[in-house]
């Protein structure tokens, strides 16, 4: 059986090591340091976030770099966005050509503004570049432990590369998806955090379901016309990075942006909310990053715009949803440099729309 390496201990990185342990393949986690390296082996992973779960024969933990990615077919990079620059850092020299090199880590690098798949391009060797993948969908990690039925997407630039992903990581209950669009399944997996972030404040404020569809449904726009303005195919958002996890992250209890969005509105603080969660709030950073692109652009992101508000500025959340839900009117795809309209075009008629 094939070899993998997974880097990196987060809740979903264990998760895919356990997917792919059941098939049989052999999993090396690697850990940053010998201690914690030392800790899961005795007690296993925290039981916090992975309950019940006990590493099988086929799962093996290493802190040294050389030991993980020695003679693997596929690495899987697999930890909170703001660090992954740094891990590649470790690990880069032990990346060879022969690997497929897969992101499932969700969201932007903040400072940069960078994808996942950027930032690994910038830092791995050059020979490495056309086995970089992206993995995203609706995949919380506790759903699939459990072995219930779920989908998601890989995309690279080169679909047979994006197939021998597919290949690799299918399981009976995880089906995987292929897309050649990477910019819009990456977007796709980082913007739905911020909307799911507003998705629990309304929650939070009990505003009910028909303000939370209408609120999901608007953000979904946004993704759409922010992904379209960086390159990416805005139907790739209908798809299961897009619609399909947006879904599952603003509707799910288990999802620790939602979860964030829902204690901002009992008038906790934020830095009191993220010391205290068991995982990373890929949204939390990632706002901030949209926000700037955004700003940029000079696209009309009224949704992200609030959320940076409301995280970073003490803006109130209550008065934020209401601004956002009791927004007066318009064409649903009208926006400053949006562009969504000009999927309204017909042949033969003179629709210039400029989407203002």
């Amino acid at each position: 059986m094939p070899k993998v390496a997974i880097i990196g201990t987060t809740a979903w990185g264990i998760t895919l090591g356990m997917v792919l342990a059941n098939k049989g393949i052999d999993v090396r986690l690697w850990a940053r340091t010998e201690e914690e390296a030392d800790r899961l082996i005795k007690k296993g992973p925290d039981p916090r976030q992975l309950p019940n779960v006990v590493f099988p024969p086929q799962i093996s933990i290493t802190a040294s770099p050389e030991d993980a990615l020695s003679n693997v077919v596929a690495v899987l990079l697999v930890v909170p966005s703001q660090t992954m620059r740094q891990n590649l850092l470790i690990i880069k020299s032990h990346i060879s050509e022969t690997m497929l090199v897969i992101n499932a880590s969700k969201g932007l690098e903040y400072g940069t503004n960078k994808r996942m798949s950027q930032v690994i391009a910038e830092e791995i060797p050059p020979a490495c570049y056309h086995n970089i993948c992206v993995l995203s969908g609706p995949n919380l990690h506790k759903e699939v432990l459990a072995g219930l039925p779920a989908s998601t997407v890989v995309a690279a630039k080169n679909l047979t590369i994006a197939k021998k992903a597919q290949k690799l990581l299918a399981a009976p209950n995880f089906s995987v998806y292929t897309n050649n669009d990477v910019v819009g399944v990456e977007l796709g997996g980082a913007l739905k955090n911020v909307i799911a972030l507003g998705a629990g404040m309304v929650d939070g404020l009990g505003y009910g379901d028909n303000a939370k569809a209408a609120f999901i449904t608007r953000g979904l726009t946004e993704m759409a016309a922010l992904s379209l303005a960086l390159g990416a195919n805005p139907l790739t958002l209908s798809g299961l990075s897009g619609l399909g996890d947006l879904i599952a992250t603003c509707a799910s209890p288990l999802s620790r942006n939602h979860f964030v969005g829902a204690e901002l509105t009992k008038g906790r603080k934020l830095q009191d909310i993220t010391s205290t969660m068991a995982g990373v709030a890929e949204g939390v950073a990632t706002t901030a990053a949209v926000n700037d692109v955004a700003k940029k652009l000079k696209i009309e992101m009224p949704i992200a715009e609030k959320m940076y508000q409301v995280m970073y500025n003490g803006a109130d959340a209550k008065q934020v949803i209401g601004e956002l839900l009791g927004a007066q009117g318009r064409h649903e795809l009208s926006g400053r440099r949006w562009n969504l309209k000009s999927f309204l075009r017909r042949p033969g008629k003179n629709n210039r729309s400029n989407g203002k």
